[in-house]
């Protein structure tokens, strides 16, 4: 429970990070956040959550919660900062396994899906011909079409991408895996259908 995420807002209502729990209530006690609450997306500092949390565990809402030594503490699902208005900028590691990832494991020529054992990365220019391994030319090719485009460009081989290869821009959470059941309520403040749902480190 304690482990589960919690989007956070700077102080102008923009998402800037995703905290943990653990982290997420600590901010709250020391009066740096406040819980916006899921529904009404009114504001409660720690006091009034502990209200909040105690009518609704007097009413058997079957919300998620901690217990602490004295009482339940409803999860809080997004919190807003009261003091930093800035960013966090973040970015995800260069790797295959994010490649894999970014490309939702699916050949960027044709579409096909094939077995991960079946997939290989291609440079869209060529090595041969100067091409270099980075997120704007790289991409998942099945082995039919790697071998198709051979040492050629996608236009030379008449093959189209798919997509534009390019750098992720899972934000806030690069580097992180999100549950859906938490996404839900995030959509408020983040478009959290463009991203992707778990991240390699």
């Amino acid at each position: 429970m304690l482990d589960a995420q919690v989007l956070v807002l700077n102080k102008s209502w923009i998402a800037i990070n995703v905290a943990s729990v653990r982290r997420a209530l600590a901010l709250l006690y020391q009066g740096h956040a406040r819980v916006i609450h899921p529904e009404d997306y009114s504001l409660h500092g720690f006091d009034a959550w502990c209200t909040y949390s105690r009518k609704a565990c007097m009413k058997n809402e079957d919300l998620p919660m901690v217990r602490t030594p004295s009482q339940f503490i409803v999860l809080p699902e997004v919190i807003l900062l009261n003091a930093f208005n800035g960013f966090i900028r973040h970015e995800i590691r260069f790797s295959r396994s994010n490649i894999f990832t970014r490309d939702k494991h699916q050949c960027q020529y044709c579409g096909s899906r094939p077995e991960r054992r079946d997939l290989t990365l291609d440079h869209v220019l060529p090595r041969s011909r100067g091409g270099v391994d980075s997120w704007e030319n790289l991409v998942l090719a099945c082995a039919h079409c790697n071998v198709k485009k051979s040492n050629r460009t996608p236009e030379e081989a008449n093959m189209r991408l798919l997509n534009k290869p390019r750098a992720p821009r899972w934000l806030p959470k690069f580097g992180m895996s999100t549950r859906k059941p938490e996404m839900h309520s995030w959509h408020r403040f983040v478009d959290t259908s463009c991203w992707v749902t778990e991240v390699a480190e």
